[in-house]
């Protein structure tokens, strides 16, 4: 598939599910602002959301969704599926979807947006990532960005929230 396929084909759908799960976050602060959602085809094979604060540093969205996509189709090879996520996978989230053989990552706001409000990420954008590692990863970026920025901005408004 080429690029321009690629990104007509994208499915508003899947972000909103990543953006809901994300502000689950919002009530119950199991981790920060960040939803995933992997699909094959038409088939939504995992939703997932931030727990670093509940679990441990590893649990990132994009590896919950990966994890619960796992065990769905009982496979480490997540090959045909894209996955949406609500903000840029970083470094670690970008190697297991390329490990996991995911095709495609769609993602709204970017690590430099989520490194602004103080989180502590390596910015080094995923298409960096793609190039050194000569990954065949499709990238579509700022994807339901107004969407994803909205629900950032609702979470930076908490009194409470953890940044880590």
């Amino acid at each position: 598939m080429d690029n321009a396929d690629f990104i007509e084909n994208l499915n508003p759908e899947y972000m909103r599910l990543a953006i809901l799960e994300a502000r689950k976050n919002l009530i119950d602060k199991r981790g920060g602002p960040f939803g995933a959602c992997i699909v094959r085809g038409d088939e939504i094979l995992s939703v997932g959301r931030n727990t670093v604060l509940e679990e441990d540093a590893t649990c990132h969205a994009e590896i919950n969704a990966i994890r619960i996509a796992s065990r769905k189709i009982r496979s480490y090879i997540l090959s045909g599926c894209y996955i949406y996520s609500t903000t840029e996978p970083c470094p670690m989230c970008f190697s297991a979807i390329h490990w996991a053989r995911i095709g495609a990552i769609i993602y709204g706001t970017s690590i430099d947006d989520v490194k602004i409000l103080g989180f502590n990420e390596l910015a080094i954008p995923d298409r960096k990532l793609k190039e050194i590692g000569k990954s065949g990863i499709l990238i579509a970026d700022s994807f339901l960005i107004d969407e994803c920025r909205s629900m950032l901005d609702d979470w930076n408004k908490l009194p409470d929230k953890k940044i880590y």
